[in-house]
């Protein structure tokens, strides 16, 4: 004959059940605690991914301050021709345009070969000061990242080649602008390559000049240049019908040459 169990009191079994009970609430849940442990840690390498993240934007923004050594200053414009020993009494030519600009891109297509050979040659000191009136206009800015590209390309010594390739290439419609990629293709045609490309690349993907074009579109402005192109020589403003041909702007120079 079997034997029964024997009978444990109702108070027995309700005191182990309440005991149990507390055991599973004060206790520490193995499962609970992994995962609270993995959640911490995804927390805190995403935490630190995004401070990574935010120093590197801090880092390449704080590149934008760079000042052209062609230029000096912020606000002062860009001499092209910088380190051309000038001749005796060569006037001072200077060039206020937006590479968007429709009559920007004209003017450099009448006279541009005629300026940069005037420059070269030392018969004019010629400056450059980079406006952003289209960007404003369209709240966009692709005048600003062609500038800061033009300047880009100066530190590969390819200034002049890249300000025309750019101006030949203007979009269909002022505001329209240019991709990085055509940006880049623009410098690669303006001749620089190889290891110099790759520098002007992070130039350009930095935004080095970015600060430097804003200061000369602010000081511009105060002078009260509000429109492109504007040209002045010797600190007077010319007409542009007067100076639209290599000619005519070549008996202005002649003029102004003391």
């Amino acid at each position: 004959m079997a034997k029964t169990s024997p009978k444990v009191p109702a108070n027995a079994r309700k005191a182990k059940i309440q005991a149990a009970q507390q055991a599973q609430a004060t206790g520490p849940n193995k499962i609970v605690i992994a995962t609270v442990v993995a959640v911490v840690a995804i927390i805190a390498v995403v935490a630190s991914v995004v401070i990574a993240n935010q120093n590197s934007k801090n880092a390449t923004a704080s590149t934008g301050n760079a000042i052209p050594a062609a230029a000096g200053s912020m606000g002062a414009g860009f001499v092209a021709n910088k380190g051309v020993t000038l001749l005796a009494g060569a006037p001072t030519v200077e060039v206020y345009e937006d590479f968007q600009c429709p009559v920007c891109g004209q003017f450099e297509g009448l006279i541009g070969t005629t300026v940069n050979g005037l420059a070269d040659a030392g018969k004019i000191k010629l400056v450059y000061h980079f406006k952003t009136i289209i960007d404003a206009n369209y709240n966009v800015d692709f005048s600003l990242k062609a500038a800061n590209g033009a300047l880009c390309a100066a530190d590969a010594g390819k200034f002049e080649a890249y300000h025309h390739v750019v101006f030949a290439n203007q979009p269909a419609k002022e505001g329209g602008g240019w991709t990085d990629t055509q940006l880049t293709a623009f410098a690669q045609d303006a001749g620089i390559t190889g290891t110099p490309l790759d520098t002007w690349k992070a130039c350009l993907a930095a935004g080095t000049y970015d600060n430097y074009v804003r200061s000369t579109e602010t000081a511009s402005a105060k002078k009260g240049v509000n429109g492109t192109p504007t040209v002045f020589i010797n600190n007077v403003n010319q007409p542009l019908a007067n100076i639209a041909s290599p000619d005519a702007l070549t008996k202005a120079i002649a003029a102004a040459t003391k």
